[in-house]
């Protein structure tokens, strides 16, 4: 195990990266309800609250990122650059080991089931468009020559 930054001890490292895992576990759970308020707004053509929902959405995934950050660069000074979290969570206790594997695997989860809502999300937002554009320019073959 590499020697982490300066100023800050291979347990201190070790400490906030887990404690970043429980962050994330809130983040990404805050971000699951706004994507899923961002679907019902949609659903009803409120554009003032698609607004700022996603100055929320954003402001959410930056924190989340951040925390991504600082979690890969703390792992990077811990174990070098071939470093990731299973070679982290096998330097824990066993049982310190087992709730960080867990944390993570749901973590892992919740990361996968955001991508998801946002992709249904962006369908349902093109989709609407999509009408939008028909119905406001008509089809674009509409009087086009047979």
């Amino acid at each position: 195990m590499t020697a982490p930054r300066k100023g800050i001890t291979r347990q201190e490292a070790v400490r906030r990266v887990l404690q970043g895992i429980a962050d994330d576990h809130q983040g990404y759970a805050a971000l699951l309800a706004l994507l899923e308020e961002q679907f019902h707004a949609t659903l009803r053509h409120q554009n003032a609250q698609l607004a700022a929902l996603a100055d929320q959405v954003i402001a959410a995934v930056e924190s989340l990122d951040a925390r991504r950050r600082q979690r890969v660069s703390l792992v990077t000074a811990l174990l070098g650059p071939e470093g990731d979290m299973p070679k982290l969570f096998a330097l824990l206790p066993e049982d310190a080991r087992a709730t960080a594997q867990r944390d993570w695997t749901a973590l892992e989860q919740m990361v996968l089931e955001c991508k998801r809502l946002n992709a249904r999300n962006s369908e349902l937002l093109t989709e609407q468009y999509s009408i939008m554009q028909r119905v406001l320019h008509g089809e674009e073959d509409t009087y086009a020559p047979g």
